[in-house]
């Protein structure tokens, strides 16, 4: 791996604002979904946090061995997101996620994880990797992957956990040179599938990918794989189980043992600040991880 400096910012960083109507929409489709029948269940779980908090207020982070099991893997609101309590977190296994509400802080059960040798290309996704029609980089448009990921699907409901509050922690923990984006771009240079996530320890923690254009959020984590394996990284994962992630190799691990993993995993030589792309998709297609 290239040695890394320090990340800097971007040319024009966004100013991440919600208008009013956003954030009221949000407010009201967030409730409805905490109110859900499959989730109402979790809301006694929530409210024993939130009185736990207001009784006694802590300022550590907690216990992952301490989480729920409803809702599942609930732990604590997130009072403190800074730069160095962010870091912290991941290396505890911890990550923040609230649609509204304070930010609270999760492990679950099961972490939806990717073993680097275990990957899976599929045969058409491998073909695409290798017609190379889409250019990846790394930490090119940090902020605008977030945007992109934070912006409405008009397949589901356009709920989303990736507020503003959230883009700026994340934009200054990747300012920071720990939280890292892959871009894919098209021949005309338009930015058309990505994503983006955090480094801890032997560990990569995706938090959001996005695709304009069919399969290239998959052109660009495989490339970001390739290089994870490359420079020493043990895993991939997913936080939660998603079926676009099943197929590339993805599987659940107890927590136990994903802790165990995360605080075993060595630290791969020069992993924080910016990260430089060393193979195009062309060359990741012909790629055989457990080799």
């Amino acid at each position: 791996m290239q040695e890394a400096s320090p990340v800097e910012d971007e040319q024009t960083v966004p100013v991440f604002h919600e208008p009013p109507a956003a954030w009221a929409r949000r407010q009201v489709l967030g409730l409805a979904y905490a109110l859900k029948p499959d989730r109402i269940r979790d809301l006694p779980g929530l409210a024993g946090i939130a009185a736990r908090d207001l009784l006694s207020p802590t300022t550590g982070l907690p216990d992952p061995a301490n989480a729920l099991t409803r809702p599942d893997g609930l732990c604590g609101l997130a009072r403190d997101l800074s730069v160095p309590t962010l870091v912290k977190a991941y290396a505890a296994g911890l990550y923040p996620f609230s649609h509204i509400g304070p930010q609270k802080w999760w492990s679950p059960s099961q972490r939806c994880v990717l073993f680097l040798e275990e990957t899976h290309i599929a045969k058409r996704l491998r073909a695409h990797l290798r017609q190379a029609r889409f250019r990846v980089t790394f930490d090119e448009a940090f902020d605008r992957v977030m945007m992109a990921c934070a912006a409405p699907d008009t397949r589901r409901v356009p709920l989303t956990w990736i507020t503003p509050a959230i883009m700026r922690r994340f934009s200054a923990l990747h300012r920071a040179g720990h939280a890292h984006s892959f871009e894919v771009w098209d021949g005309e240079g338009a930015l058309v599938g990505g994503g983006y996530g955090v480094a801890s320890g032997g560990v990569f923690v995706i938090e959001s990918r996005f695709a304009v254009v069919p399969n290239t959020s998959k052109i660009g984590f495989m490339v970001l794989a390739w290089h994870l394996q490359r420079w020493g990284f043990r895993l991939a994962d997913n936080k939660r189980t998603h079926p676009n992630v099943v197929d590339m190799g993805f599987r659940d691990v107890p927590r136990a043992d994903y802790l165990g993993i995360l605080h075993a995993a060595p630290q791969p030589a020069m992993r924080a600040g910016r990260w430089m792309v060393e193979a195009g998709s062309a060359e990741v297609g012909n790629w055989v991880p457990a080799g």
